[in-house]
């Protein structure tokens, strides 16, 4: 775990701890552009609340993408991150569920496989609070606008466009791709989701500087 992971974790963690009114399990996003460290930051905060002896838990908004096969049948293989190519009504039929308390199986995005796997992990009913990460948790968006209502803290992780540009080209170069495939797969498809991110999103509890 990075400093700034762990800086950011503990700086969330005191926002959580300070709102001792919550009763039920607190559902909490992690929100930001693609490469914010949003997946590193969430467990680096579920570690952090564990030690301070919270049972918390991880969800993925990314366990949610569509499969590679109905992205090809509908045309949307070259935008997969996208927002219209996720499964957003099974996101929150899950979160709905979550909600109650109740154990939940849920859905992990293997990267390797570039697929996501069902039933992989498992909320326990013991998990008082659930971090929920992904890039489009505070999208301003008609579709999207109704997860706002799931959080009782909300995040937003923000990064400088350059050091953004990197870490989107370093991902893709670590899966094998040369530069030039990485710079056309930013630029097409990632770049354009991050602004969409960045130039679109709802009021957050809390903005933190990433990187």
């Amino acid at each position: 775990m990075s400093v700034s992971a762990a800086t950011l974790a503990n700086q969330i963690a005191d926002h959580i701890l300070a709102k001792d009114t919550w009763t039920g399990r607190r559902l909490i996003s992690v929100a930001g552009p693609p490469a914010a460290g949003k997946s590193t930051v969430a467990l680096a905060l579920r570690d952090v609340l564990r030690d301070r002896g919270v049972a918390a838990a991880l969800l993925a908004m990314d366990g949610f993408h569509m499969s590679n096969q109905m992205l090809d049948a509908r045309g949307l293989r070259h935008r997969k991150g996208a927002p219209e190519t996720f499964d957003l009504a099974g996101f929150v039929a899950l979160l709905n569920r979550v909600r109650t308390g109740a154990e939940v199986l849920v859905p992990i995005f293997d990267r390797e496989l570039d697929a996501a796997i069902c039933a992989a992990d498992v909320i326990s009913s013991d998990d008082n609070l659930l971090i929920v990460e992904g890039n489009y948790l505070l999208l301003d968006d008609p579709d999207w606008r109704c997860l706002n209502g799931f959080w009782d803290l909300s995040v937003f992780l923000m990064l400088e466009p350059d050091i953004l540009e990197h870490r989107l080209l370093q991902r893709w170069r670590r899966l094998g791709f040369s530069d030039a495939e990485a710079a056309r797969k930013a630029n097409d498809n990632d770049l354009p989701n991050a602004r969409l991110v960045l130039e679109n999103r709802l009021a957050c509890d809390l903005e933190l500087k990433s990187g």
